[in-house]
């Protein structure tokens, strides 16, 4: 796994050993960039569940102001510190090891707002209806804020429009789905 563009383009990240983690292809980010890259320069970019944080240092290297990971794997956050370190970029990071829920709550307590959030928790376990459900009210989520989901192509997202989302897209790859996400005009906040 490499950073595909900007400032650490080319380098390699580590990832961690097994099948807790499942690491967003290179083809597959390149993609999901290309579609965002204009969402990036100065964003502030929330990367949940983060594994060994490619997604989040492809952000960073590619103009977002700050990233911030969560991850509830310490093996996996120490591996995020590292793939910062090594990139660089680690002024630019912060890495909350915690479950996702406790980090939504730190993070709303701390009055921060993201122009980007993705999420990419584990597959068919409803973890994203639950992150989506918390952030439909949260100030973490502004009329801009980008939401961008990764799951199975089998994920029920037939609730969004009753949480006040708004589907912008949905691009399907072979086996996993992006799907972006904007609080929809006039929601109730």
């Amino acid at each position: 796994m490499r950073v595909i563009a900007g400032k650490a383009r080319s380098l390699h990240l580590k990832t961690i050993e097994g099948l807790d983690t499942r690491p967003t292809t290179d083809r597959i980010k390149e993609t999901l960039f290309n579609m965002i890259n204009d969402e990036l320069y100065g964003a502030s970019f929330l990367d949940l569940f983060s594994g060994s944080g490619g997604i989040g240092i492809e952000a960073l290297s590619r103009g977002a102001r700050k990233a911030v990971f969560v991850e509830s794997s310490r093996k996996a956050a120490a591996c995020i510190q590292e793939n910062l370190k090594f990139t660089r970029l680690a002024s630019d990071g912060e890495v909350l090891v915690m479950d996702v829920f406790r980090a939504l709550d730190l993070l709303a307590v701390r009055g921060e707002s993201f122009s980007v959030i993705f999420m990419d928790p584990p597959y068919n376990r409803d973890l994203e209806k639950e992150v989506l459900s918390r952030l439909k009210d949260s100030p973490l989520v502004t009329e801009e804020t980008l939401l961008i989901v990764e799951a199975s192509l089998e994920t029920d997202f037939s609730y969004l429009e009753e949480f006040g989302y708004e589907v912008l897209k949905r691009k399907e790859y072979k086996t996993n789905v992006h799907l972006f996400l904007q609080r929809a005009k006039g929601a109730d906040t």
